[in-house]
């Protein structure tokens, strides 16, 4: 089956490749000539484990290619996939120029030959499905091969059909998302469109692909559920299941905020409720809050459609604000433990907003990076991946960049673990505490056991114990 990706960001370039991997004749179409060159090469332009190997392996095998040209790619497609950006908008509405631009380029650039599928996988709002459907059948009427064909009685359907595919990517584990997804959602208005989406999908369904070394196949699975509905209900699947485990984190942040006051720890709290069957504990590690560009986004987005139908969403809005004030706490506690923040160094561990990234959207250590240097702190930063980028996304932020942990430590008053990073659960407490000057350490992921951390001469911080 042959498959156009437009968009070679995160989602884009993620599933494109893991199609090729899986068979399918892919090319993934961008406008960033720069990105489509590196990409020919075999490197990709954002840090995901394993990525560069299927990149590399699709290119050798023949089936992956990267280009510029549009038109060309939907000419040789079957199935078209809109994988552009939906960034927010200072409303919280998201930003639909991208995916409005490349529907009506789809739309002029079909030959009409064949039946193509258009397929939603940007993230957008409810009812985008029948808007893009609007939108091509716009650019199908700038089409010379339409018009020919139309005069002979043929409709936009016969020409093309839109689907929604909503993706449920991790950052840093998005391979084995992809090829081991919980559910494959299909939202459609046509069962032509579910049976040729469930076909190219079939090597994940049946789970009957040979895995590739950087993701290996657990042992209990075995099939993939597909959901197949429609159009404005695998719209809504995607938000919902965002802004519920946004939710899920905020949740948790309260309750250690509370376990704190009370005396509880709250990594024994989740412990115990999260057994409950009905709960499970996913998502419930208490820290400095999410960030990244889903959540933040999604949960507006949702919040925005919800005041369009004349709705409040009280508990998202609380999702938020909770959020936004757990980014406020480790700085709290640096107040606590140092009394004044003006002329101390404090050094954060952790940029990106999760490990095995170098995202670093809506990143937390950005705003508390931000607050300490408006309080008069030096800051000094370390990240395994994400400090070129941090560097270069944002040169008017003051943060001097270290090597590794240790560099990081030295002159410091305090450190503040921020990303959950492996290394970072493993540091050598004793050279970190060698070279500070004082001897705090903010758990902002609650990674390390508060009685070695004070045991090696630190005087121990984590949320919600």
């Amino acid at each position: 089956m042959e498959v156009c990706v437009v968009g070679t960001g995160y989602v884009g370039l993620v599933t494109g490749t893991c199609l090729a991997y899986l068979g399918r004749s892919v090319v993934c179409v961008d406008i960033d000539e720069r990105k489509i060159q590196m990409l020919r090469e075999g490197k990709s332009p954002i840090y995901e484990p394993g990525l560069d190997q299927l990149i590399t392996t699709g290119i050798q095998r023949g089936n992956l290619r990267f280009s510029t040209d549009l038109a060309a790619a939907v000419k040789a497609s079957e199935v078209i996939f809109i994988a552009v950006g939906t960034p927010p908008l200072p409303t919280g509405k998201a930003d639909l120029s991208y995916v409005k631009a490349v529907a009506q380029s789809v739309g002029r650039a079909m030959d009409c030959e064949r039946r193509r599928i258009v397929v939603n996988k940007s993230t957008v709002p409810i009812g985008s499905g029948n808007w893009v459907e609007m939108l091509v059948k716009e650019g199908l009427q700038e089409n010379a091969a339409f018009a020919s064909r139309k005069a002979n009685g043929a409709k936009p359907e016969d020409v093309f059909l839109v689907a929604s595919n909503p993706e449920f990517l991790r950052e840093g584990s998005a391979i084995a998302d992809t090829f081991y997804p919980d559910r494959i959602v299909i939202g459609v208005t046509d069962g032509y469109a579910a049976e040729r989406l469930r076909a190219l999908y079939e090597p994940i369904v049946e789970q009957t692909f040979v895995p590739p070394a950087s993701a290996p196949r657990a042992a209990d699975v075995t099939a993939v559920p597909v959901v197949t509905t429609d159009l404005a209900s695998a719209e809504m699947i995607k938000y919902a299941a965002n802004a519920f485990l946004a939710t899920k984190i905020s949740f948790a942040n309260e309750i250690a905020n509370i376990c704190e006051r009370v005396g509880a720890d709250i990594k024994e709290v989740v412990r115990g409720f999260g057994l409950d069957s009905r709960i499970g504990p996913k998502f419930l590690n208490a820290g400095v809050g999410w960030g990244g560009s889903c959540f933040g986004k999604d949960v507006s987005a949702i919040i925005d459609i919800a005041n369009e139908y004349n709705y409040e969403p009280e508990l998202l809005r609380s999702t938020v604000t909770v959020n936004k004030r757990q980014r406020h706490v480790p700085v709290l506690k640096l107040q606590e433990a140092l009394k004044i923040i003006k002329g101390k160094t404090i050094g954060l561990l952790g940029l990106a907003f999760k490990p095995d990234t170098d995202d670093i959207r809506d990143a937390p250590a950005l705003e508390i990076a931000r607050e300490l240097l408006e309080m008069g702190a030096r800051v000094k930063g370390y990240d395994p991946i994400a400090n070129e980028a941090c560097a270069r996304q944002y040169p008017d932020l003051k943060i001097e960049y270290a090597s590794d942990a240790v560099s990081l430590a030295e002159d410091c008053d305090a450190i503040v673990i921020v990303t959950e990073w492996e290394e970072f659960q493993y540091l050598d407490l004793a050279k970190v505490g060698e070279v500070m000057n004082g001897k705090v350490l903010v758990d902002g992921r609650n990674v390390l056991d508060p009685v070695a951390v004070e045991a090696a001469g630190f005087k121990y911080r984590g949320i919600g114990r």
